[in-house]
């Protein structure tokens, strides 16, 4: 079942070979939405050129070669070789029948199943998640949800930062404070008062620090690579309870991982020193100011000389580039990986440009291998500054969700105080967390955004509680349907402009997770939801369901909301956002 964009796409590339010779089958017809007709045809002008005519000949050409009878009225020329579209009400309403009855809702099969191996979330053991893993996690989620609803085989890994030098300091403490101490309890309440009061000891002030601490934090990190055991059972107790409070966090927000997809940079350890060997033997690292580095073709510093990639610090320690190529060859070679995405700060963008390049040139990722970095922006406060609390400190992501369902629950209180409580609970959930990452996930990831949590709840404007409103609408629509004895048609009603517009919407929804899932831009199925329910607005105000007096009509009406209901739901899962029943 093709959409309109894919059946106009292989009747003019047609057309065009048969105009012009078979080289030309495969131009693009710039099949593009039009607000004087459907879609219009923007190919004439680059054809042009290629065939030294003028725009509107070339236009005329196309015009008498293009085959569309059975799909839409006879285009128009405008302008200097526009072909204005009008597609047939006939073959939109036979079209979105066809959608109705597929249980993949016009989502084509992948012709290929990839192994998308997706790298996000990451946050870092015995630290509370601040406001910066919120675009991490929830992007990160989107992504993965997004290609298992295209058909492709996806692989999860939550890289959390589990090794390395913080845990000399972090065991330390532990064993000063006991294990059973109040502090200790800490690390399942308050991960980052645990890690703050180390941190103080460690490398704080004068006065704070302590340097025979510190003399101890920094013996014990050789110790735990080394593999002693009372160092790693101290080590496994600190990672298990950050792993309950991971689960907090993620359970709130209503994302995927699970412990199965942990994929910390311990995991990475026993190949740290096996990628140092095989990159020195191979002659691309080399000892300078005594450490071991990787010099990636391309990368140069401010001194104009070759920037290094430390793969081994002078003390014999390992660093993250180590881990990262590590984690690129396991990808790779034992996952299997045909696409890897990065869901990363931006910050990192030189790095793992780095790590990437130096990967390509050890063989480790091949050119069949897409690996992307899905570059994250900042979350931003109301100063247009990164989002930090009155002291200065970053901002906890549990207590900024909790707000978020706090608010939504007073306006559910408030708006209707007839539901059941743990209904309203339920619904104050699904709105606040889902104002939450829909905010998040309408802007471009790479963009920074402003965190304003009454614009996120606002039930008007491009928010996930408008959308909400939507499906909640046609579900209210469809019990009171049920209670008149209504049964939906098995197709659509596609009559009326309303109508029209409406499926038309509808029928762009494959193609157009299609295209969210090769760029990695869940902003882009925001802003297509956020049309369609406008659309549904619009066709709900222009063709009454309940009130209109002919059944036939009624029933065909309710068939084209329900199609609206399930697209828009599918739509939100991708994002990760719930629609309740009722708002």
């Amino acid at each position: 079942m093709p959409a309109p964009e894919i059946a106009l796409t292989e009747r003019f590339q047609s057309a065009f070979a048969a105009a012009f010779g078979p080289e030309y089958a495969d131009a693009d017809p710039i099949i593009r939405p039009s607000q004087f007709a459907d879609f219009q045809c923007n190919a004439a002008m680059g054809l042009a050129k290629r065939l030294g005519k003028k725009p509107r000949d070339i236009a005329a050409e196309i015009l008498a070669a293009v085959e569309l009878d059975d799909i839409a009225e006879t285009p128009e020329i405008a302008g200097p070789g526009f072909l204005n579209i009008r597609l047939r009400t006939e073959w939109i309403a036979a079209r979105t029948a066809e959608l109705t009855a597929d249980p993949r809702l016009g989502i084509p099969v992948p012709e290929k199943v990839d192994t998308v191996v997706v790298d996000y979330s990451a946050p870092n053991v015995a630290k509370e998640m601040h406001v910066g893993h919120l675009r991490t996690t929830v992007v990160g989620d989107s992504i993965v949800r997004t290609q298992e609803k295209l058909g492709h085989r996806v692989v999860r890994q939550n890289h959390i930062g589990d090794w390395g030098t913080p845990f000399g300091m972090l065991i330390e403490h532990l064993l000063d404070v006991g294990e059973d101490s109040d502090e200790a309890k800490l690390l399942e309440t308050d991960p980052n008062a645990f890690y703050q009061a180390a941190n103080a000891k460690f490398s704080g002030p004068d006065g704070a620090k302590d340097n025979e601490f510190a003399d101890r934090a920094r013996r014990r990190v050789p110790t735990l690579q080394s593999g002693d055991p009372e160092t790693l059972e101290i080590w496994m107790r600190l990672v298990e309870l950050s792993k309950q409070y991971f689960h907090r966090v993620y359970d709130m927000l209503d994302v995927t991982l699970t412990d199965d997809d942990l994929a910390g940079e311990s995991s990475y350890n026993d190949q740290l020193e096996i990628v140092c060997k095989i990159l020195e033997a191979d002659g691309l690292a080399r000892i300078s100011d005594g450490a071991l580095c990787v010099f990636p073709e391309g990368f140069i510093g401010r001194d104009e000389q070759p920037l290094p990639l430390i793969i081994r610090k002078t003390g014999g320690g390992y660093g993250y580039a180590t881990t990262d190529l590590a984690a690129i060859r396991h990808r790779v070679d034992a996952l299997g990986a045909d696409r890897i995405a990065y869901v990363i700060g931006t910050a990192q963008e030189l790095h793992l440009k780095m790590v990437f390049t130096a990967a390509r040139e050890a063989g480790w990722l091949s050119d069949e291998v897409d690996v992307q970095h899905v570059k994250i922006g900042s979350v931003l406060g109301e100063d247009g500054k990164i989002l930090r609390t009155r002291s200065g400190s970053s901002v906890r992501l549990m207590a900024l969700l909790e707000e978020a369902v706090t608010t939504a629950r007073t306006v559910i209180d408030e708006m209707r105080p007839d539901l059941p409580e743990a209904e309203r609970e339920q619904i104050a959930h699904d709105i606040g967390i889902g104002g939450v990452k829909y905010a998040d996930l309408s802007t471009s990831h790479d963009a920074d955004y402003t965190f304003d949590l009454d614009q996120m709840l606002a039930l008007t404007g491009n928010t996930a509680p408008y959308l909400q409103y939507a499906v909640a609408r046609i579900r209210s629509i469809s019990r009171k349907a049920e209670t008149q004895g209504l049964v939906a048609a098995d197709a659509p009603r596609v009559e009326n402009d309303a109508e029209r517009a409406l499926a038309l919407h509808l029928l762009d929804f494959g193609t157009t997770l299609t295209a969210v899932g090769a760029a990695y831009e869940p902003h882009r199925l925001c802003a297509y939801l956020f049309s369609l329910a406008q659309a549904f607005t619009s066709f709900y105000e222009a063709s009454p369901i309940l009130k209109e007096s002919d059944e036939q009509v009624r029933a065909g009406r309710l068939a084209l909301a329900q199609l609206a209901e399930k697209v828009l739901v599918e739509g939100l899962d991708a994002l990760g956002v719930h629609a309740p029943q009722q708002m």
